[in-house]
Protein backbone atom coordinates (compact mmCIF):
# COMPACT_ATOMS: atom_id res chain seq x y z
CA UNK A 1 0.00 0.00 0.00
CA UNK A 2 1.56 3.27 -1.05
CA UNK A 3 1.97 6.33 1.10
CA UNK A 4 -1.02 8.64 1.24
CA UNK A 5 -0.96 12.40 1.61
CA UNK A 6 -0.76 14.01 5.04
CA UNK A 7 -4.36 15.12 5.00
CA UNK A 8 -5.55 11.50 4.97
CA UNK A 9 -3.95 10.95 8.36
CA UNK A 10 -4.66 14.35 9.86
CA UNK A 11 -7.70 13.07 11.80
CA UNK A 12 -5.64 10.11 13.05
CA UNK A 13 -2.92 12.37 14.41
CA UNK A 14 -5.54 14.52 16.11
CA UNK A 15 -7.19 11.40 17.54
CA UNK A 16 -3.78 10.22 18.77
CA UNK A 17 -3.24 13.46 20.64
CA UNK A 18 -6.70 13.23 22.18
CA UNK A 19 -6.52 9.55 23.08
CA UNK A 20 -2.89 9.23 24.16
CA UNK A 21 -1.79 12.76 24.98
CA UNK A 22 -2.86 12.60 28.60
CA UNK A 23 -0.80 9.49 29.30
CA UNK A 24 2.58 9.69 31.00
CA UNK A 25 5.67 9.32 28.80
CA UNK A 26 8.74 9.38 31.08
CA UNK A 27 11.84 11.18 29.92
CA UNK A 28 15.14 9.36 29.56
CA UNK A 29 13.47 6.27 28.12
CA UNK A 30 13.80 4.32 24.89
CA UNK A 31 10.42 3.65 23.29
CA UNK A 32 10.40 0.63 20.98
CA UNK A 33 7.68 1.49 18.48
CA UNK A 34 5.99 -0.93 16.07
CA UNK A 35 5.20 0.51 12.64
CA UNK A 36 3.05 -0.93 9.80
CA UNK A 37 4.30 -3.93 7.84
CA UNK A 38 2.52 -2.74 4.70
CA UNK A 39 -0.83 -1.10 5.28
CA UNK A 40 -0.13 2.39 6.57
CA UNK A 41 -3.42 2.45 8.46
CA UNK A 42 -2.00 -0.17 10.84
CA UNK A 43 -0.39 2.42 13.13
CA UNK A 44 -1.56 2.77 16.71
CA UNK A 45 -2.72 6.07 18.17
CA UNK A 46 -0.12 5.78 20.92
CA UNK A 47 2.64 5.25 18.35
CA UNK A 48 1.60 8.35 16.43
CA UNK A 49 1.57 10.48 19.55
CA UNK A 50 4.92 9.18 20.80
CA UNK A 51 6.62 9.64 17.42
CA UNK A 52 5.50 13.26 17.41
CA UNK A 53 6.56 13.73 21.03
CA UNK A 54 9.98 12.04 20.73
CA UNK A 55 13.11 14.17 20.94
CA UNK A 56 14.96 11.64 18.77
CA UNK A 57 13.72 8.97 16.39
CA UNK A 58 16.31 6.21 15.99
CA UNK A 59 15.72 4.12 12.90
CA UNK A 60 17.16 1.70 10.34
CA UNK A 61 16.95 4.13 7.43
CA UNK A 62 16.54 7.84 8.12
CA UNK A 63 15.15 8.61 4.66
CA UNK A 64 12.57 5.83 4.85
CA UNK A 65 11.51 6.88 8.34
CA UNK A 66 11.36 10.57 7.40
CA UNK A 67 8.97 9.68 4.58
CA UNK A 68 6.86 7.55 6.92
CA UNK A 69 6.65 10.31 9.54
CA UNK A 70 5.67 12.93 6.99
CA UNK A 71 2.94 10.64 5.71
CA UNK A 72 1.33 10.93 9.14
CA UNK A 73 1.89 14.68 9.29
CA UNK A 74 4.91 14.46 11.62
CA UNK A 75 7.88 16.54 10.50
CA UNK A 76 11.20 16.00 12.26
CA UNK A 77 14.39 17.88 11.34
CA UNK A 78 17.35 15.75 10.30
CA UNK A 79 19.05 16.37 13.66
CA UNK A 80 16.26 14.47 15.40
CA UNK A 81 16.76 11.33 13.28
CA UNK A 82 19.50 8.90 14.25
CA UNK A 83 20.55 5.92 12.10
CA UNK A 84 20.68 2.70 14.12
CA UNK A 85 20.92 -0.40 11.93
CA UNK A 86 22.51 -3.85 11.97
CA UNK A 87 25.92 -2.52 10.90
CA UNK A 88 26.28 0.14 13.61
CA UNK A 89 23.87 -1.05 16.31
CA UNK A 90 26.42 -1.49 19.09
CA UNK A 91 28.19 1.83 18.43
CA UNK A 92 24.95 3.77 17.93
CA UNK A 93 23.69 2.45 21.27
CA UNK A 94 26.27 4.67 22.96
CA UNK A 95 24.78 7.74 21.28
CA UNK A 96 21.26 6.65 22.23
CA UNK A 97 22.39 6.14 25.83
CA UNK A 98 23.92 9.60 25.89
CA UNK A 99 20.67 11.16 24.72
CA UNK A 100 18.68 9.20 27.30
CA UNK A 101 21.02 10.44 30.03
CA UNK A 102 20.21 13.97 28.82
CA UNK A 103 16.55 13.24 29.55
CA UNK A 104 15.44 12.75 25.96
CA UNK A 105 12.62 10.50 24.87
CA UNK A 106 14.04 8.33 22.11
CA UNK A 107 11.75 6.31 19.84
CA UNK A 108 13.23 3.38 17.96
CA UNK A 109 11.56 2.06 14.78
CA UNK A 110 12.64 -0.53 12.24
CA UNK A 111 11.73 -0.18 8.56
CA UNK A 112 8.52 -2.16 9.18
CA UNK A 113 6.86 -4.07 11.98
CA UNK A 114 8.02 -4.64 15.54
CA UNK A 115 11.74 -3.94 16.14
CA UNK A 116 13.93 -6.65 17.59
CA UNK A 117 12.07 -9.51 15.89
CA UNK A 118 14.38 -10.47 13.01
CA UNK A 119 15.04 -6.75 12.71
CA UNK A 120 17.68 -4.55 14.34
CA UNK A 121 16.87 -3.35 17.84
CA UNK A 122 17.52 -6.34 20.07
CA UNK A 123 21.19 -5.51 20.66
CA UNK A 124 20.34 -1.84 21.20
CA UNK A 125 17.77 -2.76 23.85
CA UNK A 126 20.11 -5.26 25.51
CA UNK A 127 22.94 -2.73 25.79
CA UNK A 128 20.68 -0.03 27.22
CA UNK A 129 19.23 -2.44 29.78
CA UNK A 130 22.76 -3.40 30.84
CA UNK A 131 23.30 0.25 31.73
CA UNK A 132 20.08 0.40 33.73
CA UNK A 133 18.20 2.52 31.20
CA UNK A 134 14.47 2.06 30.82
CA UNK A 135 12.89 0.56 27.69
CA UNK A 136 9.16 0.84 27.01
CA UNK A 137 7.46 -1.16 24.21
CA UNK A 138 4.65 0.28 22.10
CA UNK A 139 3.15 -2.87 20.50
CA UNK A 140 1.62 -3.02 17.07
CA UNK A 141 1.97 -4.68 13.68
CA UNK A 142 3.96 -7.90 13.36
CA UNK A 143 3.97 -10.37 10.46
CA UNK A 144 4.52 -13.19 12.96
CA UNK A 145 1.41 -12.59 15.06
CA UNK A 146 -0.62 -11.58 11.98
CA UNK A 147 -0.06 -14.88 10.17
CA UNK A 148 -0.40 -17.01 13.32
CA UNK A 149 -3.80 -15.45 13.94
CA UNK A 150 -4.96 -16.42 10.43
CA UNK A 151 -3.35 -19.88 10.27
CA UNK A 152 -5.80 -21.64 12.56
CA UNK A 153 -3.14 -23.48 14.52
CA UNK A 154 -4.44 -26.26 16.76
CA UNK A 155 -1.74 -26.38 19.42
CA UNK A 156 -3.57 -28.68 21.83
CA UNK A 157 -0.93 -31.35 21.34
CA UNK A 158 2.09 -29.06 21.23
CA UNK A 159 1.31 -25.63 22.72
CA UNK A 160 3.17 -22.54 21.58
CA UNK A 161 5.40 -22.05 18.58
CA UNK A 162 9.07 -21.85 17.64
CA UNK A 163 10.27 -18.69 15.91
CA UNK A 164 12.92 -19.59 13.35
CA UNK A 165 13.01 -16.16 11.68
CA UNK A 166 15.26 -15.85 8.64
CA UNK A 167 17.29 -19.00 8.06
CA UNK A 168 21.06 -18.86 7.39
CA UNK A 169 21.98 -18.07 3.79
CA UNK A 170 24.75 -20.69 3.50
CA UNK A 171 23.42 -24.01 2.24
CA UNK A 172 24.96 -26.25 4.91
CA UNK A 173 23.92 -24.01 7.80
CA UNK A 174 20.45 -23.63 6.30
CA UNK A 175 20.01 -27.39 5.97
CA UNK A 176 21.15 -27.92 9.55
CA UNK A 177 18.73 -25.29 10.84
CA UNK A 178 15.80 -26.83 8.97
CA UNK A 179 16.71 -30.30 10.21
CA UNK A 180 16.66 -29.07 13.78
CA UNK A 181 13.33 -27.30 13.32
CA UNK A 182 11.75 -30.34 11.68
CA UNK A 183 12.16 -32.28 14.91
CA UNK A 184 10.01 -29.73 16.70
CA UNK A 185 6.46 -30.91 17.43
CA UNK A 186 5.28 -27.32 17.84
CA UNK A 187 4.39 -24.87 15.07
CA UNK A 188 7.40 -23.20 13.46
CA UNK A 189 7.39 -19.63 12.10
CA UNK A 190 9.84 -18.66 9.36
CA UNK A 191 10.51 -15.45 7.45
CA UNK A 192 11.88 -15.44 3.91
CA UNK A 193 12.84 -13.13 1.07
CA UNK A 194 11.30 -13.78 -2.38
CA UNK A 195 14.57 -14.75 -4.08
CA UNK A 196 15.07 -17.62 -1.62
CA UNK A 197 11.51 -18.94 -1.51
CA UNK A 198 11.92 -21.60 -4.20
CA UNK A 199 14.94 -23.07 -2.42
CA UNK A 200 13.07 -23.03 0.89
CA UNK A 201 10.02 -24.69 -0.66
CA UNK A 202 12.20 -27.44 -2.12
CA UNK A 203 13.86 -28.01 1.24
CA UNK A 204 10.49 -28.21 2.98
CA UNK A 205 9.41 -31.18 0.84
CA UNK A 206 11.27 -33.26 3.43
CA UNK A 207 8.59 -32.23 5.92
CA UNK A 208 6.10 -34.38 4.02
CA UNK A 209 2.39 -33.77 4.55
CA UNK A 210 2.94 -31.31 7.40
CA UNK A 211 0.74 -28.30 6.72
CA UNK A 212 2.25 -24.93 5.84
CA UNK A 213 0.44 -21.61 5.92
CA UNK A 214 2.12 -19.14 3.58
CA UNK A 215 1.57 -15.42 4.06
CA UNK A 216 2.72 -13.16 1.23
CA UNK A 217 2.47 -9.36 1.12
CA UNK A 218 0.66 -9.38 4.46
CA UNK A 219 -1.70 -6.40 5.01
CA UNK A 220 -0.98 -5.07 1.50
CA UNK A 221 -3.26 -4.82 -1.52
CA UNK A 222 -2.22 -8.19 -2.96
CA UNK A 223 -2.09 -10.08 0.33
CA UNK A 224 -2.15 -13.84 -0.18
CA UNK A 225 -2.62 -16.44 2.59
CA UNK A 226 -2.74 -20.11 1.67
CA UNK A 227 -2.48 -23.40 3.59
CA UNK A 228 -1.24 -26.60 1.94
CA UNK A 229 0.98 -29.63 2.62
CA UNK A 230 4.71 -28.89 2.56
CA UNK A 231 5.15 -31.27 -0.38
CA UNK A 232 2.90 -29.07 -2.53
CA UNK A 233 4.54 -25.72 -1.80
CA UNK A 234 6.99 -25.81 -4.73
CA UNK A 235 4.22 -26.52 -7.24
CA UNK A 236 2.00 -23.83 -5.72
CA UNK A 237 4.73 -21.20 -6.15
CA UNK A 238 5.42 -22.31 -9.73
CA UNK A 239 1.74 -22.09 -10.71
CA UNK A 240 1.74 -18.28 -10.66
CA UNK A 241 4.78 -16.02 -11.10
CA UNK A 242 3.14 -13.39 -8.89
CA UNK A 243 3.48 -15.77 -5.94
CA UNK A 244 7.21 -15.08 -5.81
CA UNK A 245 6.74 -11.36 -5.24
CA UNK A 246 6.89 -9.70 -1.85
CA UNK A 247 8.10 -10.76 1.56
CA UNK A 248 7.04 -14.10 3.01
CA UNK A 249 6.03 -15.35 6.43
CA UNK A 250 5.43 -19.08 6.86
CA UNK A 251 3.85 -21.13 9.64
CA UNK A 252 4.66 -24.83 9.70
CA UNK A 253 1.77 -26.36 11.60
CA UNK A 254 2.38 -28.70 14.57
CA UNK A 255 3.49 -32.20 13.63
CA UNK A 256 0.58 -34.63 13.26
CA UNK A 257 2.25 -37.18 15.53
CA UNK A 258 2.04 -34.72 18.41
CA UNK A 259 -1.76 -34.61 18.11
CA UNK A 260 -1.83 -38.41 17.87
CA UNK A 261 0.25 -38.69 21.04
CA UNK A 262 -2.24 -36.56 22.95
CA UNK A 263 -5.10 -38.73 21.70
CA UNK A 264 -3.20 -41.86 22.77
CA UNK A 265 -2.70 -40.37 26.23
CA UNK A 266 -6.41 -39.69 26.54
CA UNK A 267 -7.27 -43.27 25.58
CA UNK A 268 -4.68 -44.65 28.00
CA UNK A 269 -5.84 -42.48 30.85
CA UNK A 270 -9.46 -43.53 30.33
CA UNK A 271 -8.61 -47.24 30.16
CA UNK A 272 -6.30 -47.05 33.17
CA UNK A 273 -9.15 -45.73 35.29
CA UNK A 274 -10.92 -49.10 34.94
CA UNK A 275 -8.30 -51.68 33.97
CA UNK A 276 -4.89 -52.92 35.11
CA UNK A 277 -2.02 -51.11 33.43
CA UNK A 278 -0.94 -54.01 31.21
CA UNK A 279 -4.48 -54.63 29.97
CA UNK A 280 -5.02 -50.90 29.35
CA UNK A 281 -1.84 -50.77 27.25
CA UNK A 282 -2.87 -53.81 25.19
CA UNK A 283 -6.30 -52.32 24.43
CA UNK A 284 -4.83 -48.88 23.64
CA UNK A 285 -2.37 -50.48 21.21
CA UNK A 286 -5.25 -52.32 19.50
CA UNK A 287 -7.29 -49.10 19.23
CA UNK A 288 -4.50 -46.76 18.08
CA UNK A 289 -2.14 -49.04 16.20
CA UNK A 290 0.79 -47.75 18.28
CA UNK A 291 3.45 -50.11 19.60
CA UNK A 292 2.82 -51.64 23.02
CA UNK A 293 6.29 -50.69 24.21
CA UNK A 294 5.82 -47.00 23.40
CA UNK A 295 2.39 -46.95 25.01
CA UNK A 296 3.69 -48.77 28.09
CA UNK A 297 6.29 -46.05 28.61
CA UNK A 298 3.58 -43.39 28.22
CA UNK A 299 1.31 -45.27 30.64
CA UNK A 300 4.01 -45.33 33.30
CA UNK A 301 4.57 -41.59 32.86
CA UNK A 302 0.83 -40.91 33.13
CA UNK A 303 0.60 -43.06 36.25
CA UNK A 304 3.32 -40.99 37.94
CA UNK A 305 1.61 -37.69 37.16
CA UNK A 306 -0.17 -36.14 40.16
CA UNK A 307 -3.95 -36.14 40.02
CA UNK A 308 -5.38 -32.78 38.96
Amino acid sequence: MGALSNKDYGPALHAAQSAAGAQHYPQGCLYVVATPIGNLADITLRALHLLELADTVACEDTRHTQTLLRTYGIDKPAAQLLAVHQHNEMQAAQEVAARLHQGQRVAYVSDAGTPGISDPGARLVAQLREHGLRVIPLPGASSVSALLSAAGIDDTAAPGFVFGGFLPTKAAERAAALSGLQSQARAVVLLEAPHRMVALAQALTAWGARLVTVGRELTKQFEDIHTLPATELTAWLAADSNRLRGEFTLVLHPAAHAAAAVQDDRVLALLMEHLPLKTAVQLAAHISGESKNALYVRALALKEQPAS
